[in-house]
């Protein structure tokens, strides 16, 4: 049976039991980010206090955020015995890159990849109706370029690359009304070896660019 780490229920036990164990066991850098506060008869607010706040629960809390997000258990376990409702952000751009693209069109490229047996890394379901592919560092400079040799111009595709300077939420991050970030696929000690974007980006770029087809012709 595989090593997985599973989504735990929302309990602020288990937002530090499972940062522990990203740093612990992915060796990922895990940053504790804003998280919601709920209100009676009303809307969950997010801890920024920000009225129109793009990311409510799922933020970073300070303008230096990558300074503070580490990969020790101990500073891990600190940051959330300090505030232990906080959201789990993982930096990109140091242990892995993301490939950030609409749901539809993830799950339509996700099943190719399986159905052609290309190596995976973990994948995040957002409660935005996005899938985010992890990948090596370096995609951020290697992705235009190689969009435009497969025929497609990078502004044409809903396609988002997260590398340095970005981060992800990870589960069982609470954002806003729509839910929990989750495991489209789960981290385990088989997928730890992640893919180059080169081999995700073909079905992606595909997928993608179908669903902008199907989006433009409604």
């Amino acid at each position: 049976m595989e090593d997985t780490i599973g989504a735990p229920r929302q309990l602020t036990g288990q937002l530090l039991d499972t940062a522990v164990r990203y740093a612990e066991e992915s060796h990922w850098e895990v940053l504790s980010g804003t998280w919601l506060e709920d209100e009676h008869g009303g809307s969950p607010r997010c801890s920024c206090a920000a009225p129109a706040c793009p990311a409510p629960g799922a933020h970073p809390t300070r303008p230096d955020w990558a300074t503070q997000a580490s990969g020790s258990a101990v500073a891990v376990r600190h940051m959330w015995h300090k505030q232990p409702r906080s959201s789990i952000l993982l930096p990109t751009g140091r242990t892995f890159d993301a490939l950030d693209v609409p749901e539809v069109a993830g799950c339509l490229a996700l099943a190719r990849m399986e159905r052609m047996d290309l190596p995976l890394g973990p994948v995040i379901c957002t409660p935005g109706r996005r899938l985010v592919f992890f990948v090596l560092p370096g995609a951020t400079a290697k992705v235009p370029d190689l969009l435009r040799r497969l025929g497609w111009p990078p502004s044409s595709l809903d396609l988002i690359v997260r590398g340095e300077g970005d981060y992800i939420p990870a589960p069982p991050t609470r954002m806003g009304n729509s839910g929990s970030v989750q495991w489209a696929r789960q981290p385990t000690a088989l997928n730890r070896w992640l893919p180059d974007a080169e081999e995700l980006l073909s079905p992606l770029a595909y997928a993608c660019g179908r669903e902008a087809a199907a989006v433009r012709s409604r």
